[in-house]
């Protein structure tokens, strides 16, 4: 407000210096402000009145503690902490830092008052600058609950998205432990979600604890049933292992061997035993198999050792009848060959890997034998010889047939006679083939 004369007229603004000083900026001096009586007036009585914005007046109070001019002042220090409160009001509502429901509740206060207020000034502007911090106020509480119903509609939506997805694992997981670690994260992020009616909350609530309550039942379900079947496979494997345990000083070998390999199986197919007894079962197990094949692969090597030396000597035995000829003498052939078959079966088994070898090189003697043999005998064989003769006696009766006819005369039966006479002739021939290559 602008300074006064001792007569209650208002004194000159005073002006800012042309320059500011050496380092500092000039700072712009506000307008003076109007005088007080232009609002306002202080009667002969004292009475105090300000005009109104239809272009009245009315009694704002009584002053008497001084001269009028000192009166209508004072009323006017009323109005400037009106409009400081006013002013400060509405900085913090443009700010941002101020709770636009008190702005508009003290706004509308001072709106409201502004008809009954004591005060000298220009009510019309405060009037106006409340309409606008009220219009302010109401536009920035409806951005707020505009925001709020966003995150209010989005903290809905993310807890569904939750409880449907608690749901799912309820319903379908298998994954216990991830599943277990999962609902735990979704709790611990639920309780970080703000913002939902409480009606709402409570419903979403009890979907999704109705989830984790129906997956703990299913999971405990599952581990109770899974106890029972681990305990069922510790009762099959004592019995394996007591099965095992009987073979260990069996000697039938290859039959022992082939049921080791069915426990085997029958094992693996017992399952899973307690976690706490299942390594131990097995080394039962394995201690007995172990056992029994650590006994057949000494009997083995053994026996491989016996079985080598035999394979030496029917190789000696080979070198002697690889060296029969039976061509020269197949008398003495035969009877070689049969001591020396003698000996090979007297001898015993040898390595399996050498059993085809072996015994291909004294059959390959043998068949050799054979062969000399069989082609002695086919040339001596009664039968092909009596064909021979048989095949000459038919040559020689058509070829008396057909001297007879040619003496006759009879040129076409003698010719007839030579021609079954050539054929029997070539048949005697091939016969006679056969013997000589025999």
């Amino acid at each position: 407000m602008a300074d006064e004369t001792e007569t209650g007229t208002p004194a000159p603004s005073k002006m800012p210096p042309a320059h500011a000083p050496a380092g500092q900026e000039a700072r712009p001096v506000p307008p003076a402000e109007p005088h007080p009586s232009r609002w306002g007036r202080v009667d002969a009585e004292g009475n105090v009145y300000v005009r109104t914005a239809d272009g009245g007046e009315r009694t704002v109070g009584v002053w008497q503690a001084g001269s009028p001019e000192e009166g209508l002042l004072h009323y006017a220090r009323r109005f400037d902490d009106l409009r400081t409160e006013v002013e400060l009001l509405e900085t913090r509502l443009s700010s941002g830092a101020g709770d636009p429901k008190h702005a508009l509740t003290t706004a509308t206060q001072l709106r409201d008052g502004l008809a009954e207020a004591a005060v000298v000034g220009d009510l019309a502007a405060l009037a106006a600058r409340l309409d606008q911090i009220v219009a302010h106020a109401e536009s920035a509480l409806a951005s707020a609950r505009a925001e709020r119903e966003e995150a209010r509609a989005a903290a809905i939506a993310r807890k569904q998205a939750l409880a449907e997805e608690a749901e799912r694992i309820a319903a379908e997981s298998t994954q216990w432990k991830a599943a277990g670690d999962r609902l735990r994260t979704i709790l611990e992020e639920w309780k970080t979600i703000k913002g939902v009616d409480r009606k709402t909350d409570d419903d979403l609530w009890k979907r999704f604890s109705k989830a984790r309550e129906a997956f703990n039942r299913r999971r405990g379900s599952h581990f109770a049933e899974l106890d029972k079947q681990r305990a069922a496979a510790k009762s099959r494997k004592e019995e394996l292992i007591a099965e095992a345990e009987q073979l260990v000083d069996s000697d039938e070998w290859g039959a022992t061997a082939g049921r080791y390999k069915e426990l085997m199986a029958e094992w693996k197919a017992a399952g899973r035993a307690p976690k706490e007894t299942d390594d131990a079962l097995w080394q039962r197990f394995r201690t007995a198999q172990d056992k029994f094949f650590a006994r057949r692969s000494a009997v083995f090597s053994e026996r491989d050792a016996e079985f080598a030396g035999n394979a030496a000597r029917k190789e000696e035995l080979l070198a002697e009848a690889e060296k029969i000829d039976p061509a020269a003498n197949l008398d003495a052939a035969k009877a070689q060959l049969r001591r020396i078959q003698e000996q090979w079966d007297e001898i015993g088994k040898v390595p399996r890997e050498r059993i085809r070898e072996l015994d291909g090189r004294l059959k390959a003697v043998a068949d050799r034998v054979r062969e000399v043999e069989d082609s002695r005998w086919r040339r001596t064989d009664p039968e092909a010889q009596a064909r021979v003769a048989q095949f000459r006696e038919r040559v020689q009766q058509f070829e008396t047939q057909a001297a007879k006819a040619r003496a006759a005369g009879d040129e076409r039966r003698a010719k007839q006679a030579d021609e079954q006479a050539a054929q029997w002739r070539e048949w005697m021939q091939a016969a006679e083939r056969a013997v000589a290559e025999r």
